[in-house]
């Protein structure tokens, strides 16, 4: 990232690659109920179209925590956190820490990359991200999308549970199901988030209108947010649908997405929109306000260990 200045110490590969992790985990610890909430949303036009019932169980995002509480208990805003977090470590550390190494790959050392530079890189590790991580992403999207019966059963048991339920059902393939999808909405949300993050935070550096600190951080990391959902918020919903899906439902991504667009029309690729939006930018900002300050942390702390005297 942009703003380092020349008697700062760089932080290494590793610091961003393990900060970027734990950032995240951190992130979503916080914003969780907000991601499962949009998750629900999302849903809800399918299980309306099958049924042909017209009855909305849920009702904006607030309206829908709300609900999901008094049927299922404050735990079920948690569902799927433990694959969640698992997902973030893996994820995260990938498509962020490796950001900036990508960056200096292409633009062959420079410290002036330009916007396209910026784009390649995000792509990349966004693209390399999900092809590692997808099964994480698969088995949180199944527990956000799981509503407790009546009879209190649930459709997997735990986290490893869901993924051996998975690969028995479905296949290994089932682990990377929607992986096409998934890798086009974070090559997409990548380019959105880095590359909006550091150019913003670029420019109020470059004109003097924050310092390197607290609060030019927020500021670039809230512009991030909003721009990420305004672009990505289609491809997340087909990527929710998809992934979801039982087996059979959709033929492909493609399928889903003009399923859902004959079916609902196209506002139902804006289902969401709002927790998506409060979701993304408070994680935008509680990601990238601790990003910067563990980098900067562990690369103190790494500096002391080399140099104790």
């Amino acid at each position: 990232m942009v703003g380092i200045k020349p008697t700062d110490l760089p932080p290494t590969a590793t610091v961003k690659f393990f900060g970027a992790g734990t950032a995240a985990c951190f992130a979503d610890l916080i914003t969780f109920p907000l991601d499962t909430a949009k998750v629900r949303l999302q849903i809800q036009g399918e299980s309306i179209a099958t049924s042909g019932s017209a009855v909305v169980k849920y009702r904006g995002v607030f309206g829908t925590i709300t609900t999901m509480v008094r049927t299922e208990g404050a735990r079920s805003l948690y569902n799927g956190l433990v694959a969640g977090l698992q997902r973030q470590m893996s994820f995260a550390s990938v498509r962020i820490g490796l950001y900036d190494s990508m960056k200096q790959f292409y633009s062959r050392g420079s410290e002036n990359a330009s916007i396209v530079t910026r784009l390649l890189a995000g792509c990349t590790t966004g693209a390399m991200a999900v092809t590692f991580a997808q099964p994480t992403d698969v088995v949180k999207v199944r527990f956000q999308a799981q509503v407790r019966q009546s009879d209190g059963l649930k459709r997997y048991n735990g986290t490893m549970d869901a993924y051996r339920t998975i690969a028995r059902d479905e296949g290994i393939r089932g682990l990377w199901k929607g992986c096409m999808p998934n890798i086009t909405r974070n090559m997409i949300v990548n380019c959105a988030e880095l590359v909006t993050y550091d150019i913003i935070k670029e420019l109020i550096l470059q004109y003097d209108l924050m310092t390197d600190n607290l609060p030019c951080h927020f500021t670039a990391a809230f512009g991030a947010g909003f721009c990420t959902t305004i672009v990505a918020s289609p491809v997340d919903v087909v990527k929710t649908r998809f992934m979801n899906s039982s087996t059979g439902q959709y033929r492909s991504a493609l399928n889903c997405a003009l399923t859902m667009l004959t079916k609902e029309g196209p506002k139902a690729f804006y289902k969401g929109f709002v927790p998506s939006f409060l979701r993304l930018g408070s994680w935008n900002i509680v990601m990238f306000v601790s990003y910067e300050q563990i980098k900067r942390c562990m690369t103190k702390m790494q500096h002391s260990w080399e140099s104790p005297f």
